[in-house]
């Protein structure tokens, strides 16, 4: 008895290979979108916690019916956030001028009583984002960030009135700000 072997043609074989490549060709640009929208995700949602760290920070000085500190004269607000002591903005100073920023958003990392910081730095806006967050990603200042793996973002100061942290992943430009005057975390993405 002849025993009939049965297979997969030569025509058919090259008719699928075809398929599976056109397939490939279609979903390929889209796996590769995937990678720049979670780079994106990752940044708002670290901007979101950021803002719902700030905006707790000022509840928290709210609710203590706005402490503050006296440093040679001056008055300063001030907050414990979480275990964490905070200097925070003031819309007046001592002698009643206007500063230009409204209150209670914070400011630097409270060390000490006896000298609030005039200048906004690169380290301050680090320690910012290290205890507004909880589980703050890894985070150094714009001059120190080199090409650590474990340093997610680097920090900026600019002009006494924001800090800017910039995604370092992958070449990104992705980068939220926030804007100590008002308090606002705004997120730009690339």
């Amino acid at each position: 008895m002849l025993s009939k072997q049965s297979g997969f043609s030569l025509v058919e074989l090259v008719v699928v290979i075809v398929i599976v490549g056109l397939l490939a060709v279609a979903a390929l640009p889209r796996f590769l979108d995937v990678t720049d929208s979670a780079k994106k995700a990752s940044v708002e949602g670290v901007a979101g916690g950021y803002a719902t760290g700030v905006l707790s920070a000022r509840a928290q000085w709210e609710a203590e019916s706005r402490p503050s500190v006296t440093v040679n004269t001056e008055i300063y607000n001030s907050v414990n956030y979480d275990g964490v002591e905070f200097w925070l903005t003031r819309a007046k100073n001592s002698s009643d001028t206007d500063t230009g920023f409204r209150d209670g958003y914070p400011w630097a990392v409270k060390t000490n009583n006896s000298s609030f910081p005039t200048n906004l730095t690169n380290q301050i806006c680090v320690e910012l984002m290290e205890n507004l967050l909880q589980n703050s990603p890894g985070v150094e200042s714009a001059d120190n960030s080199g090409d650590n793996d474990n340093i997610k973002y680097s920090a900026q100061a600019e002009s006494n009135e924001r800090c800017t942290y910039i995604q370092k992943v992958g070449g990104v430009d992705n980068q939220f700000v926030y804007e100590i005057k008002t308090g606002r975390v705004i997120v730009t993405l690339q």
